[in-house]
């Protein structure tokens, strides 16, 4: 059966391999599609930095003989992977956005990455990110501004939002992120993707970020099944990485259902200003849960505004300190956020650090006993759904249910699970809002629990479908509403 260029590039990942083994379809069909598709939307989202074409069509013919011998050789083999542009492939480009790094190339490759391209996967394309991924959207002075498939007025998140971007519109199978604040949960509820933040020391990291417990590389995807896939891919011990976790925890590609679960779930975790169009979303959510045969209770979480400072402060003071090292020498050359990161970094003193450690412990005072009492916890992912594409964290003010919040941080709810690093967290589709940009829920599990989060995101898929299966549940690029 012929199948064309659009649903071709909508299938899942895990069809696609099943379809290349059965040699119903090639991975040169795939690439071709993702190409063409590239072509056609690429211009009016801007969710890619490079593309390399040419050598992943080489990679692709290879895969087909390989497939056609019936010897693929790992578990991604033939798949077109868009890879963030901020981690190493050797002699390819690697900017973080920044003009400062515009003419960077690489000399080694990220354990993350090697792994992949040695399970099979094809790097594509570099998805765009915004300057030393410090912002929640996605725009640079290097690259400009990349645009949410649903509606471009609105930004897919940030930092990985090239990443969402191009799963929305359909011009890669899998994508990765990273994820010290919220980076890959942001953009997977704006974009209309699911997002995995795996607990710290799970999945290995880039030196030094590899000891900074808030640090996180994950999977993106469009459905639960693919996030298994990657993510039993990348994770797993690291001879290089002294926080990477013993033994490698391998998902399995199925679970059953949760029936009989105690779910516990907060709207707006003690002190967000939660938009009303994500509350209602949220609330249909948690009643799919209901049907699915849990029970789900309200519970209260006793955090405030000063668990959100100090998780600021703990940012400020070692992801924004790398930063200023930039603005001394190259200041001229930064987006105005990543000034004022780097500004708020030589600021930041040792008290503020050590607050945001004595506050976290706090926070877990809450967190733990209920994680020990419910098998799972559910929150928003964004209070907001999105804020405007071209947002400036420096500048722009931000409103929620006409409340002023802070621009960076005050419009998601994701910096509290870094905050706790160590409990795994996927972020899954909830709904869209009148204007067609989706919104978002966090799964939240105990800590190293990975399988648990996994388990009730899949039966949640299960009982609403994948979204993009269905044309009429694909973005438009124009903001119509979705049914």
């Amino acid at each position: 059966m012929t199948i064309d260029c659009e649903n071709l590039c909508y299938l899942s990942a895990t069809e696609m391999l099943c379809r290349f083994r059965d040699k119903s379809l090639s991975p040169v069909d795939v690439m071709k599609a993702v190409i063409e598709r590239t072509e056609s939307v690429e211009p009016r989202i801007n969710a890619f930095s490079h593309t390399f074409f040419e050598s992943a069509m080489e990679r692709a013919r290879e895969s087909e003989s390989r497939y056609g011998q019936g010897r693929p050789i790992g578990p991604l083999d033939g798949l077109p992977v868009a890879i963030k542009d901020e981690t190493l492939v050797e002699g390819m480009p690697c900017t973080n956005g920044s003009l400062t790094m515009k003419d960077y190339v690489a000399d080694s490759t990220s354990t993350n990455n090697r792994r992949i391209l040695n399970a099979g996967g094809i790097l594509h394309a570099r998805t765009t990110t915004p300057e030393f991924s410090c912002s929640g959207v996605t725009w640079s002075k290097l690259h400009g501004i990349t645009r949410n498939p649903w509606n471009p007025a609105f930004t897919p998140g940030g930092s990985s939002g090239g990443a969402s971007a191009s799963l929305a519109a359909g011009t890669t199978a899998l994508a990765m992120g990273s994820d010290i604040g919220g980076s890959i949960r942001i953009p997977a509820s704006a974009g209309g993707v699911v997002g995995f933040k795996p607990p710290y020391g799970r999945n290995p990291e880039e030196i030094p970020y590899n000891l900074d417990f808030y640090c996180h590389s994950g999977p993106l995807a469009r459905c639960v099944a693919d996030i298994v896939l990657l993510q039993n891919v990348i994770s797993g011990p690291d001879p290089g990485d002294i926080a990477t976790l013993k033994p490698k925890l391998e998902l399995p590609e199925k679970y059953p259902g949760i029936q009989g679960w105690k779910i516990a779930w907060s709207m707006n975790l003690g002190y967000y200003e939660v938009e009303k169009e994500v509350e209602k979303n949220t609330l249909a959510a948690l009643d799919i849960f209901r049907d699915l045969g849990a029970v789900v209770e309200e519970v209260d979480i006793d955090w405030t505004t000063a668990m959100l400072d100090a998780g600021k402060a703990y940012l400020d003071h070692l992801f924004g300190y790398t930063m200023y090292r930039s603005y001394r020498e190259h200041g001229d050359l930064l987006t105005p956020y990543a000034k004022a990161f780097a500004l708020a970094g030589s600021n930041s003193t040792q008290a503020d650090f050590w607050s945001s450690y004595e506050v976290a412990g706090e926070m877990y005072r809450t967190m733990g006993p209920l994680l020990d009492t419910y098998r799972l916890f559910i929150c928003p992912t964004n209070n907001l759904a999105a804020v405007a594409a071209d947002h400036d964290q420096s500048r722009d003010t931000v409103t929620v249910n006409g409340r002023e919040v802070d621009p960076l941080l005050g419009w998601v709810m994701t910096l509290p699970f870094n905050m706790m690093s160590r409990c795994p967290v996927i972020s899954i589709q909830s709904g869209w809002r009148r204007d067609a940009v989706p919104t978002g829920i966090q799964l939240v599990g105990p800590s190293y629990e990975d399988a648990r989060v996994i388990q009730a995101a899949m039966a949640y898929e299960s009982a609403v479908g994948q979204w993009y299966r269905d044309p009429a549940h694909r973005p438009t690029f124009e903001g119509r509403a979705v049914t």
